[in-house]
Order: C-alpha cells, then sequence, then structure tokens
C-alpha cells in the first residue's frame, strides 16, 4: 500500500509542465541523540532540523532535499527510535518514525560510538531485520583514533556492512552515502529537470497550542504532525508538499511563539526564532487566532512581524464551534478582529474547526484568492489610471506651500506587488497619504487581500536639479 508522503509526491509530479518521477526517500532512524539531525543538516545543506544535546528534541518526522553527486533524494530526520515507549507523547512520537520507515526506499540506521552498544540498538536491529528495504547502519561520532576502537562492539551484531562515521565534521560520509545511492531504486529515480516555478510557501503560525499541527494535518490528510494537548508540542519548522485543486504549495507547520519573558526552555527559543523564519520563508501566512480567546497583543506582535516583511496573510478563527454560526455574531467577531489589527485590515478573516475539519476547505480557496493577488502583475495603464484616479479623488496635503505631484508608476515586483511612484517630493508624502494610496489602489487593482509595497521616488531630472541645488548652496 503506498504511503502519503508517495501519494503527495506522485500529485505534484502530475501538475508540473513537465512530469517528474517522485524522488527516493531515505529515512535517518536510530536511539535519541545519536547525531540524526546534525547529519540531516549536514546532508540537506541547512540548519532545518533543530539540534542539541538534550535527547528527544526531534519530535516529528522532518523533510528535507538533498543532493549526493548528481543523485538527488528526499530525507527524513524522525525522532528517537524506542521498541517500547512509555509516555503517550513518546508513543506518538515512534509512530512518526514507523511512519518514515514505512514512506522511505532505504533506512540508515545510526549508532552513537560515543556512548557505544545499547539494549534498545539490539532490538532495533533485530527489528530492521524484517524490513524488506535496504537498511544501512553506520556508527556515528568516530572522530578520533580511541573511538575506532569502538567500532569492535558493534561488529557483534552480526552486520555485513558497517560504516564509521562523523556526522559533525564529515568524515567517513563519502563511503557511506555512495553505498546509500547505490541502493535507490531505478524506478523512482528524478529525471534532470527544474520545475517551471517555484511552489508557493504556505507557513501556518500561531501561538502554542491554538491548533497548528491539527490543521496542517487535516490538510494533508494524514498524521504529519505530532498533536498533543500540551503546548509547544512542535519544535521544528516542518515542510511538506501539498496540492489544492491543482495548485502547488510547500505546507510549513511551525513551532508556537510566546512571549520572550515566558520562553525558559532554551530548546523552544530556538523554535521561536525558527518560527519566525518560517514567516521570512512564507509566500502566505496562514494566522490562526484561538476563537475562544480572540486577539491577543503576542498575535499582534506575530502578525506585525509578517506584515512589515509584505507577506500575504489570512487570518483564520480556529475552534470556531466556540462561536455562534450567527451571521451578525460573526460579523460583530470580524470587526473585533480589525479593531486589534488595523494595520492588517487587508487580510480575510475565515472561521474554521481544524478538530472537525469545518472551514477548512473554505480557506484553501481564500488562502488561492489571496496567492493569485499576492503574485498578479498589473498592466502599467491599467496601475496609472488607478492612480490618477485615487489622486484626484483626494489630493495630496501641501508641502512647505508647495504641491506634491504625481507623475507615474510602475511596477517592479511580485510576492508581494511592488509599485514604483514617482513624484516630485518623495518625502514629502505623508504616512496618512500613503495609507489612502494602497487602499485605493488595492480597491481598484482588485487587490483587496494582498499587502503592497509602495516607494516613492524623484524623477531623474528632479533628482538632477535637487543634486545641482545642494552643490551651489555647498558653493556659497
Amino acid at each position: 500500500m503506498r504511503s502519503a508522503l508517495s501519494r503527495t509526491l506522485e500529485t505534484m509530479a502530475k501538475v508540473t509542465s513537465s512530469p517528474i518521477p517522485r524522488l527516493p526517500v531515505v529515512a535517518l532512524v536510530g536511539r535519541p541523540n545519536v547525531g540524526k539531525s546534525t547529519l540531516f543538516n549536514r546532508l540537506s545543506g541547512r540548519k532545518q532540523a533543530i539540534v542539541d544535546n538534550l535527547p528527544g528534541v526531534t519530535r516529528d518526522r522532518n523533510y528535507g532535499r538533498a543532493e549526493w553527486y548528481g543523485k538527488r533524494f528526499v530525507l527524513i530526520d524522525t525522532g528517537g527510535f524506542d521498541p517500547e515507549p512509555e509516555s503517550d507523547l513518546e508513543k506518538k512520537i515512534q509512530e512518526q518514525s514507523r511512519l518514515a520507515l514505512e514512506e522511505a526506499d532505504v533506512v540508515l540506521f545510526l549508532f552513537d560510538g560515543k556512548t557505544g552498544l545499547s539494549p534498545v540498538d539490539r532490538d532495533a536491529v533485530e527489528l530492521l531485520r524484517g524490513v524488506d528495504k535496504p537498511v544501512f547502519f553506520a556508527v556515528n561520532k568516530i572522530d578520533t583514533k580511541p573511538r575506532e576502537d569502538s567500532l569492535y562492539e558493534f561488529y557483534a551484531l552480526g552486520l555485513e556492512s558497517l560504516y564509521p562515521l562523523s556526522a559533525e565534521h564529515g568524515f567517513g560520509l563519502s563511503e557511506l552515502m555512495d553505498s546509500i545511492t547505490a541502493a535507490f531504486p531505478a524506478e523512482v529515480e528524478e529525471r534532470i529537470e527544474e520545475e517551471a516555478s517555484r511552489p508557493l510557501s504556505l507557513a501556518v503560525v500561531g501561538r502554542p497550542n491554538v491548533g497548528k499541527s491539527t490543521l496542517v494535518n487535516r490538510l494533508l490528510g494524514y498524521g504529519r504532525s505530532v498533536v498533543d494537548a500540551g503546548p509547544g508540542t512542535t519544535r521544528d519548522a516542518l515542510e511538506s508538499p501539498f496540492v489544492f485543486r491543482g495548485q502547488e504549495y510547500v505546507l510549513v507547520d511551525t513551532a508556537g511563539i510566546r512571549r520572550k519573558a515566558r520562553i525558559v526552555d532554551r530548546i523552544e527559543r530556538y523554535s521561536v526564532i525558527r518560527s519566525l523564519g518560517s514567516v521570512d520563508r512564507g509566500d502566505v501566512v496562514i494566522h490562526l487566532l484561538d476563537g475562544s480567546e480572540g486577539v491577543t497583543d503576542q498575535d499582534a506582535q506575530i502578525l506585525a512581524y509578517a506584515a512589515q516583511r509584505g507577506k500575504g496573510l489570512v487570518l483564520a478563527v480556529n475552534k470556531s464551534d466556540l462561536i455562534s454560526h450567527d451571521q451578525g455574531d460573526r460579523r460583530s467577531y470580524r470587526e473585533r478582529v480589525y479593531e486589534k489589527l488595523a494595520f492588517v485590515d487587508y487580510a480575510p478573516v475565515t472561521f474554521i474547526s481544524a478538530l472537525t475539519g469545518y472551514g477548512v476547505d473554505s480557506i484553501m480557496q481564500t488562502v488561492a484568492r489571496v496567492a493569485s493577488a499576492y503574485q498578479c502583475r498589473v498592466q502599467t495603464s491599467r496601475l496609472n489610471q488607478a492612480l490618477q484616479e485615487a489622486v484626484q479623488k483626494h489630493t495630496p496635503p501641501l508641502a512647505r506651500g508647495r504641491q506634491v505631484k504625481f507623475f507615474y508608476a510602475t511596477q517592479t515586483a511580485t510576492r508581494p506587488p511592488t509599485f514604483v511612484i514617482f513624484v516630485n517630493f518623495p518625502m514629502a508624502v505623508a504616512a496618512e497619504y500613503r495609507r489612502y494610496l494602497e487602499r485605493q489602489l488595492r480597491l481598484n487593482l482588485g487587490l483587496e487581500n494582498s499587502p503592497l509595497r509602495l516607494i516613492f521616488r524623484a524623477r531623474r531630472e528632479q533628482r538632477v536639479k535637487s543634486f545641482r541645488g545642494a552643490a551651489w548652496k555647498r558653493s556659497k
């Protein structure tokens, strides 16, 4: 039976202009704190997984693309492997590891050469002997001559091949990866073709325990992230390929963001930094609000961070079953949201229940509408007509007794739409008038749900005059 990841990657391949078979999948498994995330970061080329000396830092499956001498593959970092987990959360983490084994084409099991062989390692080896796919065993943290002597106890397991490795320094990596890539099934190797365009990145953010992972799992249709009643379960920013009605996305589930004063665990502090980084990587951000609590100061801070970076925004009120379905009540709730978040009044508000699935299809339609506006390129003639209408409707205030003249505008970028507007006195355009122009341009250009960037510049001849005037004053 095909795994959920296989079905997702195959679906993504169908919507590209040139069909691309799915990539081989390599799963990293082993006891907690053996160095899986360190190896994941080295192979994927970026610090996507959180690395710390504390065991159990990685809780979810973490996906990344990697390449080894022209052979591309998907790498899965998993939580620590334990045949007999005790707590409910540990059991969920182990389930993520087992799902990774099912999804993988090749499995890499890491031992810890520093602490030596453990009973858990022996049990895991026996379990992996029954896996009907290539399995490789490497002893990590072999970075000194004395450590090499510790390899002998691992040979007692009766394994055909054992690879000494230092994931931190890269020692032994070439021989190991040459063997792994040689074991890739031929039928899943990628053809050397690039995707026509980069998929839109969709980041799911919000305060801890607001339902982010539940929403991600609901959208993907399978248990992508560990879900637990305790806040702070998700620590890494997790990326998954995702297709909705023919539109490709990379879905990012992030750790919850709390006030700095409340962050006492250093791992959670790393997660906050990673979450803000996910906002930076995202094109469109779904910000989840708790329907029972409303908008908090922390929500406003997260959204201010996203707005300053020009991200497309969708405000999703989760747990909406706690709010009356009466349209009047929801209209007043939406008005209260905008009262506290006036700086993102262009962001649509939707009501959902990630747990039951209510409104989830609607929120993706809203995301598609925001994404369309976010990537929109406007004809220059239409842009200048909209600008002229806005200026005629409400002329800008005088600047030191002189009229501010708007000459013309041009679009210089998308994601978000960025317009350069040429005026005689750029510095004289007040903040209030800038906001007025943003609202009018959104309305007249059909970009109601998208952020805009307006850049005011002087015309070239105006800049020359200003330069000559300044030079004349200096000569006096």
